[in-house]
């Protein structure tokens, strides 16, 4: 447990200092130079993950950390579990808003073949490494050993969760500007135990966690739930897509954690 004491303090300590240090550079500093700050603290578990293996494991474990963000040898129906999810929750709750508030709620103006391209994109040039190298590659499989990959999953999720909490306040520009954090926990933790699960069914490959990852992050405002106006970050939502989504993720993530215990031995394989 040390270890992984010592990764997440590193994570949050390296990632809060530099999102602080980009908005409290003055206005006339160049945008390039914030934004580089932004993308090292976005990548802070993957360096910290890597460091922290090579002091424990030496080159060779830092080689076959990175071999899993190249494992694509899975069944092809996980690659569309990974790419499809998010989408087809957002559709369900499109269709439980209808049946519930007798209207279909606002959808994204995002063409399909765009979220699409942005998926692919973000997860082949890495953009999503800087997180899944961390979180999945180092933290999970550490804490499947320990308390196995169900209650893993849902302790990640909560540490996950609350290390984008500055994005609630500091970056008026982000999606999460003062939204509601309570739901945006919740949310994000269900969706922990849902990539867990792909984690344990792909032997660990973080090449498509990455791609899970990248595909939340663009099909998520198929049907949007941000609440436009709002100044409370811990105050609930009052968005009923919101809650909807919530709602069907746990529904999704009670069906995983029933079945977690068959995959506890395959997330200790890649320990």
């Amino acid at each position: 447990m040390r270890i992984l004491l010592t990764f997440f303090l590193l994570t949050y300590a390296v990632t809060w200092t530099c999102w602080g240090a980009a908005t409290a550079l003055p206005r006339a500093a160049p945008a390039p130079l914030r934004g580089l700050i932004i993308i090292l603290g976005v990548f802070a578990p993957a360096l910290v993950a890597v460091s922290l293996t090579s002091s424990s494991g030496g080159l060779s474990g830092v080689l076959a950390l990175l071999r899993r963000l190249v494992q694509w040898r899975v069944g092809v129906r996980w690659y569309f579990f990974a790419a499809g999810y998010m989408a087809a929750i957002k559709l369900m709750v499109a269709l439980a808003h209808r049946v519930l508030a007798g209207a279909w709620p606002r959808f994204g103006h995002e063409a399909w073949y765009v979220m699409i391209a942005a998926t692919v994109f973000s997860t082949v040039v890495g953009g999503q490494a800087g997180e899944e190298l961390g979180w999945r590659g180092f933290a999970l499989p550490r804490l499947a050993a320990r308390f196995g990959l169900g209650r893993a999953s849902l302790l990640l999720g909560v540490i996950w969760a609350c290390w984008h909490l500055p994005l609630f306040w500091l970056f008026p520009d982000a999606d999460t500007f003062h939204q509601s954090f309570p739901v945006y926990l919740l949310q994000v933790t269900a969706l922990s135990v849902a990539i867990a699960w792909l984690y344990g069914k792909t032997n660990g490959s973080l090449l498509l966690t990455m791609l899970m990852h990248s595909a939340i992050n663009n099909t998520r405002d198929i049907v949007p739930s941000a609440v436009t106006g709002a100044t409370h970050p811990f105050a609930l939502s009052t968005s009923l897509v919101a809650w909807l989504t919530l709602a069907l993720l746990w529904i999704t993530a009670a069906y995983f954690l029933a079945r977690m215990p068959a995959l506890a031995e395959a997330a200790n394989q890649v320990r």
